[in-house]
């Protein structure tokens, strides 16, 4: 390839004009609390705080950067500075720690891998092209003109630039030199820059291509950044019979698994949530469930935010009416005794809280036990209320066909076939199934729609079989 120069010129590096500036970020709880904070960022003075914040947060290696690779990238970035006075440079001292702290850091393990690899395979028709590439790419990136998806930040230059490996996650690659798919040995000299994978998976629970298997593989591709997208279709529903003879738990108990397993797992080894797609066909017996899914623990998180602030509103009188009362001792918190206690504990009951919980705070205060002061729970997305419920980190989509829109438009029944037996079906109205996809939406913006025959229709490889899932 011959790599024309558009931006940059020969010898004067991709950085030429760009102002440098350090930065400070910082994540912050809901509380207030510090729980990331980086003193250090240097990044491009234009870069807005959020950008900076993103880079320095998600996408800084923060271990295992060898300190004489440090200054990796100024070996590739010539200075555009002809004659007078330099600029200071806040990168010209970063703090050796083992953590990226410069956006040139990150710039040149991209550009400098991707060149590489280029190289390696003879992309280039000279050296002054492979240059060329690299800073095209580098001063892109310095500007924002281009980016590429969050593996790619992640993983990509690790071990090229810095060395950095890992053992082998059961990983496979293409070899171009022998033409065959090769099981790789390490982390990250193949890295996993790739951005969303559509993953199968057959009504089994633990052999391979199952629903655990699935779960391991999911894990897998979560760590290193990358996403996952499922159609769950071919699972059994609730009720149908199982080759033990026993029936099945259903679709959602397994989607909740795998919703938990995302939420266990940092993607990419730092603070970004996994990104995991779960779609169903509109045909499937457990579809109503699945509908109505998340709308329903937006429900349970309101009644645990409501909750929280109903037991800490009584159990603030039961402590005024412990701490107020003048008579002896021991009779403090005896209710026949103290009136004012009583009908805190009364109007405790009153607010239908368990007796058995107040009589368990009552007791701990009795002790002397002076944390007795339950959480309160707030709708915060990253509070423990939306932490306990599931579904919170997954994208639900639903896959609908033009049999079933047309059914809606008629006002036709629609047949929800079992998995199993697809002879056996139950009856719905479609459009009463269609008011509760629109309901659910408009409360929580899931279920989305995936248009299954339209997506069909556009199939440029239709040979490689039906698209059953694809990214929304």
């Amino acid at each position: 390839m011959k790599i024309e120069r558009l931006f940059t010129r020969d010898g004067e590096g991709p950085y030429k004009d760009i102002i440098w500036e350090k930065r400070k970020s910082e994540i912050r709880n809901p509380d207030g609390k510090v729980i990331f904070s980086e003193e250090t960022a240097v990044a491009p003075a234009s870069w807005s705080q959020i950008a900076v914040d993103i880079l320095a947060q998600k996408y800084f290696r923060k271990a295992g950067v060898p300190a004489d690779r440090i200054y990796a990238w100024k070996e590739w970035a010539v200075s555009g500075a002809k004659g007078g006075k330099k600029s200071p440079d806040p990168g010209d001292r970063l703090p050796e720690d083992g953590a990226e702290h410069d956006a040139r850091q990150v710039f040149h393990r991209l550009a400098y891998t991707w060149m590489d690899w280029g190289r390696q395979n003879a992309y280039f028709d000279s050296g002054a092209d492979e240059r060329a590439f690299y800073d095209e790419i580098c001063y892109m990136l310095a500007r924002q003109m281009g980016a590429p998806n969050s593996p790619q930040w992640f993983n990509t230059g690790l071990y090229a630039v810095y060395g950095i490996d890992g053992p082998a996650q059961g990983h496979y690659y293409f070899d171009p030199a022998t033409g065959t798919l090769v099981k790789s040995d390490s982390s990250y000299k193949r890295p996993q820059p790739h951005a969303c994978f559509i993953l199968s998976v057959e009504d089994d629970l633990v052999n391979e291509g199952g629903i655990m298997d699935l779960v391991t593989r999911e894990a897998r591709l979560f760590k290193y950044g990358s996403g996952t997208g499922s159609n769950f279709s071919r699972i059994r529903a609730a009720e149908e019979k199982l080759s033990g003879g026993g029936v099945s738990s259903g679709l959602l108990s397994f989607l909740k698994i795998g919703d938990r397993s995302a939420s266990a797992i940092k993607s990419g080894g730092t603070t970004r949530r996994a990104a995991k797609m779960v779609t169903l066909d509109a045909d499937h017996p457990d579809v109503e469930k699945y509908i109505a899914w998340k709308a329903e623990e937006e429900h349970k998180v309101a009644s645990m935010v409501t909750g929280s602030e109903v037991v800490k509103k009584n159990l603030d009188a039961i402590k005024r009416a412990v701490s107020a009362f003048r008579g002896p001792e021991a009779d403090r918190f005896n209710a026949r005794m103290n009136h004012e206690l009583a009908k805190a504990l009364r109007g405790a009951l009153g607010d239908r809280i368990p007796p058995a919980y107040i009589y368990q705070l009552l007791r701990r205060m009795e002790q002397g036990d002076d944390s007795v002061n339950p959480a309160v729970f707030s709708t915060a997305w990253d509070d423990e209320a939306y932490n306990t419920v599931s579904g919170q980190s997954s994208n639900n989509s639903l896959r609908v066909t033009d049999e079933f829109i047309q059914a809606v438009l008629d006002d036709a029944i629609w047949k929800l076939r079992d998995r199993i037996n697809e002879k056996k079906y139950t009856s719905v109205k479609a459009r009463a199934l269609w008011d509760q996809i629109a309901r659910s939406a408009w409360q929580c913006a899931d279920p989305g729609l995936q248009y299954h025959t339209t997506i069909n229709d556009w199939h440029t490889c239709p040979a490689g079989g039906e698209i059953r899932a694809s990214n929304p």
